[in-house]
């Protein structure tokens, strides 16, 4: 990861996510901000969550939806996501660390994180069909 000074949103950003279980959004993120009292407007928040991405503090992730969530905990996160309820099912192995190792290796690339995500419908959504 690289190391950058952070400003002091980014810092409180930060910390916020680091101390959550689950991604969350940028919204998510501005309103839990604003409950803390800790005044940072919505575009703050959005030029923060970029920043922090670049340098490889916290990782990114697209639901079907097309909204980015985000989480404070870079290490592998891998998914079977719903396309009917938008459940988010966490695997618990990464089936691609093998694979990431020898990407970096060949290619001399600084791996950040990686993400894994597979589509279709969960066991609910399947019996409800």
């Amino acid at each position: 990861m690289a190391t950058v000074p952070l400003t002091p949103s980014q810092q409180r950003i930060l910390k916020l996510l680091q101390g959550q279980s689950q991604a969350l959004s940028a919204q998510a993120i501005y309103l839990r901000l604003k409950q803390q009292q800790q005044g940072v407007g919505l575009a703050t928040v959005y030029r923060a969550l970029e920043v922090l991405k670049k340098t490889g503090a916290i990782q990114a992730r697209l639901l079907p939806s097309g909204e980015a969530v985000y989480s404070g905990l870079p290490d592998d996160r891998h998914h079977l996501t719903c396309l009917r309820c938008n459940c988010s099912i966490p695997l618990g192995d990464c089936p691609v660390q093998d694979l990431e190792q020898h990407l970096r290796l060949a290619h001399k690339f600084q791996v950040y994180y990686h993400t894994l995500e597979f589509f279709g419908l969960c066991q609910n959504c399947q019996d409800s069909a």
